[in-house]
């Protein structure tokens, strides 16, 4: 047995140092080392494989052309539940670890156990529990309607006795809830510390890719919204899914931040019920507002999440300030990017809102995070700083220049076949977004290379 050593790993990069400091040398946190035991790199552990390595690994690795590599297809297999095949990016891949995060109470076990029930016979599984009893979860169960006849649970919180359980039962799917609960006999940290995080979940990801089993991780998170433990906990594992929803409302929103096996940013919505997550195959229904007639500061823009087109509405609010500095508040799109939005309204579309508050709000809680928000958001502001309400039936998308400019988009054709189908009337994009034809069924297209041009443009209709 090799003599103990220590070392100091950043919770939020990884990595690690010999010596404590203040301040993390790779990624400039301050006070985010903690201390880890390294002694169990050199212990064999469950099927003789070492730390680092796969259990009947060759020992001498060799140089490999990957053009000789054959190609093979991830086989996926589905989980029943059409919002969350799409945010993996088809379905369950084998010897794949995902690792969920979210608010307590948003529906993490609830969504991972009628995963299970949807499974059924189908695949073999194992829920294993940390937080709660196995009467616990059986209750639950029966409470969101899930048949649990053949699906297996554990209460345990060792990580060497869920291995052997494992090893045993040989589960197909695997579920850890949470990673912040299980701990290893090689080292003597307490649960849930940087340490034994990172090690149990290194010993789950070994234990995945050789038995092909695939593993959900549930994992609690900080205040700040980051899932709690070390930052190389998301590196180490395929997948990382966030459950997002605000307080109080029943929309639950399962966005993938990473994904080895599909596109990232993917977006699942469900509506929390009695019986648990339902799914919402129409999420675009519900990001518009039923409003009975044309509301001042209201727009429709069409986002893409993932391979995903959604029709979300964007509210905006200008009121006259009493304060020095008037007041830039965003929900749902990026502070900063809205104060130069408000300037670039002030140069090139003649709109003065330096003493106004201004309040921006992306319906229905979701973030949207792409530039082809610009044109609507300054639509919207215009209209409520106006007191004039948009044309009816209207959807605008386009990224705005400091120039004055509307930058085309990707996937426009997409977003206008969506704003089709729901039933608008008109489209103002970019003029290198717009079609040869300027119309889509009943949908009118408008192509606008100035800011100028989209404002007059809505002034026409």
């Amino acid at each position: 047995m090799a003599k103990a050593k220590t070392a100091y790993v950043c919770s939020e990069c990884g990595g690690e140092h010999s010596k404590w400091q203040g301040q993390c040398a790779e990624c400039g946190v301050w006070n985010s080392l903690s201390e880890i035991v390294l002694e169990v790199a050199t212990k064999t552990v469950a099927g003789g494989a070492r730390r680092g390595g796969y259990a009947g690994a060759s020992d001498a690795a060799k140089v490999t052309r990957l053009a000789s590599i054959a190609d093979v297809a991830d086989e996926r297999s589905a989980t029943g539940i059409g919002e969350l095949d799409r945010v993996l990016g088809g379905g369950l891949v084998a010897g794949s670890v995902v690792l969920i995060g979210g608010d307590p109470g948003i529906g993490k076990s609830t969504l991972l156990l009628q995963m299970l029930g949807a499974i059924g016979g189908r695949l073999r599984s194992l829920y294993v529990t940390g937080e709660e009893s196995l009467a616990q979860v059986a209750a639950r169960g029966r409470r969101l309607g899930i048949n649990l006849d053949g699906l297996e649970a554990l209460a345990e919180t060792s990580i060497e006795r869920i291995l052997g359980e494992a090893a045993t039962s040989k589960p197909e799917v695997l579920i850890i809830d949470s990673i912040q609960t299980i701990w290893t006999e090689l080292l003597t940290a307490a649960p849930g510390s940087v340490s034994q995080v990172r090690e149990s979940a290194a010993r789950l990801v070994r234990f995945a890719k050789e038995s092909g089993t695939s593993v959900f991780l549930v994992g609690h998170v900080t205040k700040e919204g980051g899932i709690a433990g070390p930052r190389v906990l998301e590196h180490m594992v395929d997948a990382v899914l966030y459950f997002e929803g605000e307080s109080g409302s029943r929309l639950r929103i399962l966005r993938a931040f990473k994904n080895r096996f599909g596109a990232v940013n993917e977006l699942g919505v469900f509506a929390m019920s009695g019986k648990g997550l339902k799914e919402v195959p129409n999420p675009s229904a519900i990001f518009l507002s039923a409003h009975s007639q044309p509301t001042p500061g209201s727009a429709v823009m069409v986002t893409r999440e993932g391979t995903r087109p959604l029709l979300v509405e964007v509210q905006a609010l200008v009121d006259g300030s009493a304060l020095p500095n008037p007041r830039r508040v965003t929900l749902g799109l990026e502070q900063n990017r809205l104060a130069m939005l408000l300037a670039v309204l002030h140069r090139h579309g003649g709109a003065a809102v330096h003493d106004q508050d201004v309040f921006v709000n992306v319906v229905g809680g979701i973030r949207v995070q792409e530039t082809a928000a610009d044109l609507p958001v300054l639509l919207a502001v215009l209209s409520s700083f106006r007191d004039r309400a948009l044309p009816d039936k209207l959807v605008a998308f386009g990224e705005v220049g400091l120039s004055g400019e509307i930058r085309p988009v990707p996937n426009a054709e997409e977003r206008l076949r969506e704003a089709a189908t729901h039933g608008f009337r008109h489209a103002i994009v970019p003029k290198a977004n717009a079609p040869k034809k300027s119309r889509m069924g009943d949908l009118e297209i408008i192509g606008v290379e100035r800011l100028g041009d989209a404002l007059a443009a809505t002034a026409e209709i």
